[in-house]
């Protein structure tokens, strides 16, 4: 090889090697605009939710269907139903017990578990609830649509009522609320009404509530009246005089002194003797009906007889005057 060749050989060479090691130590350089992360991401950032946050005081409860996400991991991203004993399954650490606790104690048990058992540093736990079973509120009787209704945000006694359709033609004013875990207090009101007006007993309900709204009694009128029946008594409010303008009235044959309500007690039917026509001339008080009465309003045999009497005398009487209109 030639002398100039040799050297021009020498010189690619040379070249090549210093392009080598320049390239060599450019990768091991950090790069300027990029600052160094002294921490993971799972430790400094959030997980992104694109659904609304949940309330973290909220109880969990059997029944509940849940969301269990680890940032980071997306393996470990499970949807499951809180058993009756209250337990789910979560891999890597087996069985968790959360009902009963709330979404910030039961984020906090597992992420404990899963750095406890080093599966994963620093986890990042977020719960969600899709179904809350346990939240519901509970409308049993007297509405349109009875059952569960979600409990979302604060809840107030006439929206549960509105959101299941309404009172039924046949609801009383009577409403009780039980909350869980504590049957024994309860919380007894008597609705007007008109629940427009009635905002004192538009009390707030609770997640686990049970609404009892009874039914109307009924008060029986039956005998001698124009329209036998019976009609829903509200508030206990239905009276003697009422329950007879409600079933039309008497008759002319009624014999009102001898009125009677039949009431069921625990010792059996009582009769209390009312003398109606001295209520009915405001002579004496008129009574109050309880939910069960019997109104009877008994037949006169005299005084039937003499209007029978009457009627075919007036019918005798009618006959003669046609005929003597008409030899």
């Amino acid at each position: 090889m030639s002398g100039p060749n040799r050297r021009f050989f020498s010189r690619s060479w040379l070249v090549f090697l210093v392009g080598l090691c320049s390239l060599h130590l450019l990768a091991q350089t950090p790069a300027s605009a990029t600052p160094p992360q002294s921490a993971t991401a799972n430790e400094t950032t959030a997980p992104p939710s694109s659904r609304p946050p949940a309330n973290s005081n909220t109880e969990l409860g059997a029944g509940d269907l849940i969301e269990i996400t680890v940032f980071g991991v997306p393996d470990l991203m499970t949807k499951t139903r809180i058993g009756g004993s209250g337990d789910v399954y979560f891999p890597l650490i087996d069985y968790v017990h959360v009902a009963g606790l709330t979404i910030d104690e039961a984020q906090a048990l597992i992420q404990k578990r899963l750095e406890d058992g080093g599966f994963v540093r620093s986890p990042h736990v977020s719960i969600f609830v899709d179904e809350s079973a346990s939240q519901a509120i509970t409308l049993v009787g007297e509405v349109n649509h009875p059952g569960p209704y979600p409990a979302i945000g604060e809840r107030r006694l006439f929206d549960l009522i509105s959101a299941a359709g309404g009172l039924s033609d046949k609801a009383g004013r009577n409403v009780t609320i039980e909350h869980r875990g504590n049957p024994g207090q309860q919380v007894v009101l008597q609705l007007s009404s008109n629940l427009a007006e009635d905002t004192n007993n538009n009390v707030d309900v609770f997640p686990g509530d049970t609404i009892i709204v009874s039914r109307a009694g009924i008060v029986y009128v039956v005998g001698d009246v124009n329209r036998p029946s019976g009609f829903l008594i509200e508030d206990n409010a239905l009276s003697v005089l009422k329950a007879l303008a409600l079933a039309g009235g008497s008759t002319r044959t009624s014999a009102l002194n001898k009125t009677r309500i039949l009431r069921q007690t625990p010792n059996g039917v009582q009769e209390i003797p009312v003398n109606l026509k001295k209520v009915l001339y405001a002579k004496a008080p008129d009574i109050a009906l309880v939910k069960g009465d019997i109104l009877f309003v008994p037949g006169s045999g005299p005084k039937a007889a003499a209007y029978r009497t009457m009627d075919a005398a007036m019918s005798v009487t009618t006959a003669l005057a046609v005929v003597a209109a008409h030899p």
